[in-house]
């Protein structure tokens, strides 16, 4: 990966959703350059405090506040009180619960994107790096899904997604703020909640640790590109540091596909289970097919060295199985 300058060097940069899953990754990644202040802004809804456990025993100056990231101004205050001069928007509601609670899901989604919009737009903070979603893309209707790839979107949670991705887009645009909008596609790795909306794999390993058939709605035969999440914290902390951001989203992932059968054969196999399986329906908004396109990011950031898949595997699912590292 080619080298970018060091912007964040000697910054007081702040991360909403800091303590939870890509969220204390990036802590983690920013830890290691040298910032002079992380300031992490979680209402733990998901997240752990002690997510940052790492950081702070690398001796990174991390500053927690349990507060909610959308209230502009709290985040306001925090940020002006820290010298902040970066925020990454890594805060969110997950896919799940836009399909229990629809209303509150997408619109706390997209006020975090306006809340962060607002404080660049006023000159709070001078650059800004928002998360989105693949999600974005719906299902595949071509592949590679690069950045063109029609916006399809199948949920609350992707709708908000969406929009968020545009409103920030009309603020670069017409206010000339300085951000950076990163689609990462299906992370996964340590830290990953594994309770309420669990995503596929920590899902899965908490069944089999508990002595449960492994679950998959549908056929299986749907795929995601996986990418392990300190390589997706890598990219998004290096998008950041280039010597200019635009507003053109940019897709953070491997690149690499795999149907979600494959993926649960191979989780069974590392904790030795040969048991049934446990079929469901389809579930409302799943996407049949996701593989990202990465010319983008390869042109912003040269090629990067992901985590081989199976390496990636063996790690998440040595964390999930030590007590202590959870």
């Amino acid at each position: 990966m080619t080298a970018t300058h060091d912007y964040l060097a000697d910054r007081a940069v702040l991360v909403t959703g800091g303590a939870g899953f890509i969220g204390s990754h990036v802590v983690d990644r920013l830890a290691r350059r040298g910032v002079r202040r992380i300031v992490v802004v979680d209402n733990l809804f998901l997240g752990k405090e002690s997510n940052l456990d790492q950081a702070r025993a690398a001796g990174a100056p991390v500053v927690f506040c349990c507060d909610d990231a959308s209230d502009i101004d709290r985040l306001r205050q925090i940020a002006k009180e820290h010298d902040v001069s970066v925020i990454f928007d890594m805060a969110t509601i997950p896919l799940p619960a836009s399909l229990e609670r629809p209303q509150w899901a997408a619109s706390t989604v997209y006020d975090l994107a306006l809340t962060t919009a607002e404080l660049a737009r006023e000159g709070t903070i001078e650059r800004l790096v928002h998360c989105s979603s693949s999600e974005v893309y719906g299902s595949a209707v071509y592949s590679p899904m690069d950045e063109l790839h029609p916006l399809a979107t199948r949920t609350p949670y992707a709708a908000a997604k969406a929009a968020g991705d545009l409103l920030l887009q009309s603020y670069a645009r017409t206010f000339g703020i300085s951000c950076a909008i990163v689609r990462p596609f299906n992370t996964y790795g340590p830290r990953q909640n594994d309770g309420n909306y669990a995503g596929i794999i920590p899902l899965t390993l908490r069944r089999l640790r508990e002595g449960q058939a492994p679950m998959i709605f549908g056929d299986g035969d749907q795929t995601r590109d996986f990418t392990y999440v300190e390589d997706t914290a890598t990219l998004v902390v290096a998008l950041a540091e280039l010597p200019e951001l635009d507003d053109e989203p940019v897709n953070v992932a491997s690149g690499q596909e795999l149907p979600i059968r494959e993926l649960v054969a191979s989780l069974c196999r590392s904790v030795g289970y040969t048991g049934d399986w446990e079929w469901l329906d389809e579930r409302p908004g799943d996407v049949r097919r996701h593989v990202a396109g990465t010319k983008r990011l390869e042109g912003l950031l040269g090629r990067h060295q992901f985590m081989d898949i199976d390496e990636g595997m063996a790690r998440t699912v040595e964390w999930y199985q030590d007590p202590h590292g959870r």
